[in-house]
């Protein structure tokens, strides 16, 4: 058994990163699109470099790793839309600070590609750290501000997952396969929302609600109003119960550890945390979804020729700017309201 086992097909990347662990560097860049393995391949990945025996999956060292409670494999999740010279400060406190357990101690930072400004405030600390910090950098792409701190780092790219991919480590995992092929083309790629969106009853729902809005839309503010605060109402349900499922049963295994071997390093703190994120991370993965729902009922309208044609091509550009902008965290309900008031009708349908 290895930490690695479970990571779905990125084969190549995995093999690097296997071979990494036998003589590692101080850095580590993971370029990729989002949901395609980079996260629970940097965690496997620091799991490997902590565990004692290079990641057997098995001992407590790989389990709290893989549970993100090791006080020895922190990630780095920034606060805003973008990173800030505040967290890259902290970022630099961090990298300096003693291993709680061992000799070395690993850092994720999570949306690398979004550094900007703190970019040089970071650039020395990654080109030299203190031999016992390895830093493992996730972006979803090198921006011109990340080139110098990249070539400081050893690249490993990671691909999108074929809905074919999916579908099939669904399938292995039990879910019946008409639901693994529907859930595997609305994942986008993303291993880990397709997982939640199997388990999510209220899917098909949502997905038809979207669909739906332009034949909705009749011209008044009245009606965008109502149909906005309809879909922030879906976005409050839009597989949370899975999640929380999930959240839960995590820290029913945290608390049983705690009773087992005492409180030390338990993580709890970390934990709250990461769910609070996972849950904001939820609405937004759902909103983009929605969004690309809607751009799929224009160009249907396009491809068979019906409706206000003009409309349809000013409102997928209107859903593209708009799908850019979930990026900077807006109010859900004005964001929808004034993204709906773009958009053409589509009747008809």
């Amino acid at each position: 058994m290895s930490v690695f086992d479970d990571l779905v097909g990125q084969e190549r990347a995995v093999a690097q990163l296997r071979a990494a662990t036998q003589t590692p560097v101080h850095a580590y860049l993971l370029v990729g699109p989002p949901g395609g393995g980079k996260r629970p391949a940097a965690r496997a990945f620091a799991a490997a470099l902590l565990c004692p025996d290079g990641g057997c999956g098995e001992c407590d060292v790989c389990r709290r790793v893989l549970a993100d409670v090791h006080p020895d494999a922190i990630t780095v999740e920034r606060d805003g839309a973008w990173i800030s010279v505040g967290q890259a400060r902290e970022i630099l406190r961090l990298a300096m600070r003693t291993p709680n357990e061992g000799h070395r101690k690993v850092l994720v930072l999570v949306d690398f590609h979004l550094v900007r400004e703190a970019a040089p405030t970071l650039l020395k600390i990654v080109e030299e750290p203190p031999a016992s910090t390895i830093f493992v950098v996730l972006a979803e792409h090198v921006p011109p501000e990340l080139v110098t701190i990249a070539s400081r780092c050893v690249r490993i790219d990671f691909g999108r997952l074929s809905p074919e991919h999916l579908a099939a480590a669904l399938e292995g995992e039990g879910v019946e396969a008409a639901v693994a092929a529907a859930v595997a083309d609305a994942a986008d790629g993303r291993l880990d929302r397709a997982r939640l969106l199997a388990s999510d009853p209220g899917f098909a729902e949502r997905r038809a609600v979207w669909r739906s809005l332009p034949s909705r839309f009749d011209g008044y503010g009245a009606t965008v109003s109502r149909l906005a605060a309809e879909i922030v109402e879906l976005l409050g349900t839009a597989g949370v119960g899975p999640l929380e499922a999930r959240h839960a049963a995590e820290r029913a295994e945290l608390e049983a550890r705690v009773q087992q071997s005492g409180a030390r390093g338990a993580g709890r703190q970390q934990m709250v945390d990461r769910h609070r994120r996972e849950l904001r991370r939820l609405r937004a993965d759902e909103l983009r979804y929605g969004l690309a729902q809607l751009a799929g009922a224009y160009r249907d309208a396009l491809a068979h020729g019906t409706g206000d044609l003009r409309g349809a091509l000013a409102s997928l550009d209107a859903l593209q700017v708009a799908s850019e902008g979930i990026v900077r965290n807006p109010s859900e309900l004005l964001f929808l309201q004034a993204l709906l008031l773009r958009l053409a009708p589509l009747t008809g349908r």
